[in-house]
């Protein structure tokens, strides 16, 4: 019983800290470690940079030993218009915190333009406007004048005991606004991301502070492209890629350093991943391309203080690329593995 009751008053001190904190546990956008396998959540300059309709799915299970602490979902489409310059798509993501207490659903709108300086020199200027709907399950939560110090949170018969706690509004909606550009050639590429520039309200609990805007988050990628080995006439068939992301979201920091390498079908890659404070994942990827499809699987390996108790973080992502040429033909080889 008293393990119960400690378990009953963890919940309960967690849904304070999420009520009136949100700010410290939620600020942080949700980031793919394939960040590449979902190019629109990076960077909206990254739209359309095939010629062909492009369809992302995403799924990522972090820390499930946690009660399901994060799930997030995501889909998109992704086309150029060459007459155009111009790149379309939108997305769709869902995330889901606390075995469904907190839920966030985002469906939004992406386009980029692309400009020429040189025969191998690019830029892309890319816009997002993302619309937002959060939720709060109250039903599932419990206050700390529910807690019996004999039966815990229920009674003798197993129902909740009641709660004086009035709840807030359950349901908030805004619009979100980014931008972005990236600068690329055939062999390297550099981007820099800028979400939530209009500083959207998104508390359940109004207190005319910025205690309850969403945070401005900042973020710079770069990689390129080092062909290993004999290329054919349209791409290398090896190639390795080593890339570098670091993104900043209020206090929050993180730093991606690693490499993608691609021989054929056969796809993976490594990195570390560290927020400043401590060393948090080793993340692990392998995947397979064949025609049209791309499925890869990586994992998480936590190394900071939750270790392996967290279970790490699971991501599988699948990519439709319904190119009907060869890949190399109409684009540069860096983008490679945004496709």
């Amino acid at each position: 019983m008293q393990l119960n009751l400690m378990t009953d008053f963890f919940k309960a001190t967690m849904l304070w800290a999420l009520l009136f904190t949100s700010k410290s546990l939620l600020a942080q956008d949700p980031v793919f470690s394939q960040f590449f396998a979902s190019p629109l959540q990076l960077n909206p300059a990254l739209t359309g940079t095939s010629d062909a309709p492009t369809i992302y799915l995403n799924y990522r299970n972090q820390w499930p030993q946690l009660s399901q602490a994060y799930v997030t979902y995501a889909a998109s489409y992704s086309q150029l218009a060459p007459r155009l310059n111009s790149g379309f798509g939108v997305s769709l993501m869902s995330d889901v915190a606390g075995n469904g207490i907190y839920n966030s659903t985002q469906i939004g709108l992406s386009y980029a333009y692309n400009l020429q300086f040189q025969e191998d020199l690019y830029l892309r200027i890319g816009i997002e406007s993302n619309f937002i709907n959060k939720k709060l399950a109250w039903d599932k939560l419990i206050f700390l004048d529910q807690l019996n110090p004999e039966t815990g949170a229920f009674d003798a018969n197993g129902n909740l005991n009641p709660s004086f706690e009035t709840a807030p509004n359950l349901n908030i909606n805004y619009f979100d606004v980014g931008f972005g550009g990236l600068f690329y050639s055939k062999y390297f590429y550099g981007g820099v991301a800028m979400k939530h520039i209009n500083s959207p309200r998104e508390g359940f609990i109004r207190l005319n502070t910025q205690n309850d805007e969403l945070p401005f988050r900042f973020t710079l990628h770069a990689g390129g492209q080092i062909p290993l080995g004999n290329n054919n006439k349209y791409k290398a068939t090896t190639f390795i890629s080593p890339n570098i992301l670091f993104t900043k979201q209020r206090q929050f920091k993180q730093l991606n350093l690693g490499s993608y390498i691609q021989h054929q079908s056969i796809f993976g890659g490594i990195w570390f991943r560290h927020t400043f404070t401590n060393s948090d994942a080793v993340i692990m990827m392998a995947g397979y391309e064949m025609k049209f499809l791309k499925l890869a699987y990586s994992y998480d390996l936590t190394v900071s203080n939750l270790g392996l108790n967290s279970g790490g973080a699971h991501e599988i992502s699948l990519i439709f690329n319904f190119n009907t040429k060869n890949k190399g033909t109409n684009y540069n080889d860096c983008l490679n593995l945004f496709r």
